[in-house]
């Protein structure tokens, strides 16, 4: 591996990184399970509830820190996993954020406990990675909640017909909405490839495996087919049809889940999904579709030309109009993140030096003004001046990207990362 991404001492120090967001973190349960939204010191910030998102996340990155070896992480992923599941009575316990009476489970609680309306392809996925990393990391009731979360998303989320998954029902799943997503969907990708692993790997389902990994290339091809009809700029809203809209939001250009425009640090996320799902199909034996490897490359490009120091300063700015002009000009600290994990995962598919030395730059950018090094963590929204904000993103509600880029770095492109560490792969 070229530049910083072949040295221990660099790999030393992600390690120390992670545990150090690890250690931030800690303070997250909530009372009666699940996982609390963090402020800017790592304390729990009651007035955004307990949200399904936010759980699983934790639930996944402290089921990888135990699979680590840090004390206490099993712990803590036990905390979280709670607000998701009943791991002493399953399906016949009660679990804050699990509807029993419907199925699934809420997108959040809000301070007096009651439920959000609505259920998300977003949250569910969420659900099957943490589920998947659980029992990966061999947690009390993990497999249980795992083959629930798997039963639903495949019942509810997942359209056979169209190869994608669908976005939002309503709480009864009864009425489903027209919208079509491609945040849910992105997700999507990397819990089905999570769980393709961990049902091989773990759960000894080979045919299971093979049926989720098919269903993440499936979405991963479609997206590469829709970015490069659109100058590789990845569309982000479809209606029920699968019809692109590319105006949708023009009214709440920074909405958190569904912004106008291109998102960037989208297309450095798919770049990398693509090389994993490659990696996955060719680990099965299998031909995985074609091109996504230079699909990869070419959104890469696209997302950094259009996102980085555009404005006369470092950092990715949010998201750009279709022709590329910046739109919304924050940076979120999710897009460095990703950036890093791309520009590892590029140099470990192709061997390029460039993807190495614009993985060092970025880490860079991210020590000099995205991590906290007063209060800890990553400032998770810095204004266009690079100065912390929080119109978007108030306080440092959870670690998920942030550990993410510390591991992605010293990991193979398949398996996927529970699976992966547990096999001993992690590089030190």
């Amino acid at each position: 591996m070229p530049g910083w991404l072949g040295q221990p001492t660099h790999r030393a120090w992600l390690d120390e990184h992670c545990r150090d967001l690890l250690a931030f973190g800690q303070l997250f349960p909530a009372d009666g399970g699940g996982a609390a939204w963090l402020d800017d010191q790592g304390d729990p910030d009651p007035s955004h509830g307990v949200q399904t998102w936010i759980t699983a996340r934790m639930a996944h990155v402290y089921s990888l820190g135990h699979l680590l070896g840090v004390p206490g992480a099993g712990a803590l992923a036990d905390e979280a996993l709670a607000g998701l599941w009943d791991a002493e009575h399953g399906a016949d316990g009660e679990a804050p954020l699990r509807d029993a009476e419907h199925g699934g489970w809420f997108s959040k609680l809000d301070e007096s406990g009651t439920p959000a309306q609505g259920k998300a392809c977003y949250d569910h996925a969420f659900v099957v990675l943490a589920s998947s990393t659980a029992t990966a990391a061999g947690r009390l009731g993990a497999a249980d909640l795992f083959r629930e979360a798997l039963a639903v998303y495949e019942e509810r989320f997942w359209d056979e017909d169209a190869g994608m998954p669908v976005d939002t029902w309503d709480t009864a799943f009864t009425t489903l909405d027209d919208y079509r997503g491609i945040n849910g969907a992105m997700h999507s990708v990397e819990a089905s490839l999570a769980a393709s692993d961990v049902l091989s790997d773990v759960l000894g389902d080979d045919e299971g495996s093979a049926r989720w990994r098919g269903r993440a290339l499936s979405i991963l091809a479609k997206v590469a087919a829709w970015s490069r009809d659109n100058g590789w700029r990845v569309p982000e809203h479809f209606d029920s049809a699968w019809s692109v809209q590319l105006e949708f939001n023009a009214d709440k250009k920074a909405d958190p889940f569904k912004p106008y425009g291109a998102t960037i640090g989208h297309g450095l996320e798919w770049s990398r999904l693509l090389l994993h799902g490659d990696a996955t199909a060719r680990a099965a034996g299998e031909e995985p579709p074609a091109g996504l490897v230079e699909a990869s490359t070419a959104l890469f490009e696209r997302a950094v030309l259009d996102g980085w120091h555009v404005d006369g300063l470092p950092g990715f700015v949010y998201t750009t109009d279709w022709s590329g002009k910046p739109v919304v000009r924050d940076r979120m600290h999710w897009v460095p993140a990703e950036a890093t994990a791309a520009a590892a995962a590029l140099a470990l598919a192709t061997g390029e030096q460039s993807y190495a030395d614009s993985y060092a730059l970025w880490w860079d950018h991210i020590a000099d003004v995205v991590l906290d090094h007063e209060d800890g963590s990553w400032h998770h929204q810095l204004d266009e001046r690079n100065r912390p904000s929080g119109t978007v993103w108030p306080g440092k509600a959870d670690l998920y990207h942030a550990v993410g880029a510390t591991l992605v770095p010293r990991l193979p492109l398949a398996p996927s990362q529970a699976t992966a560490v547990r096999r001993g792969l992690l590089l030190g």
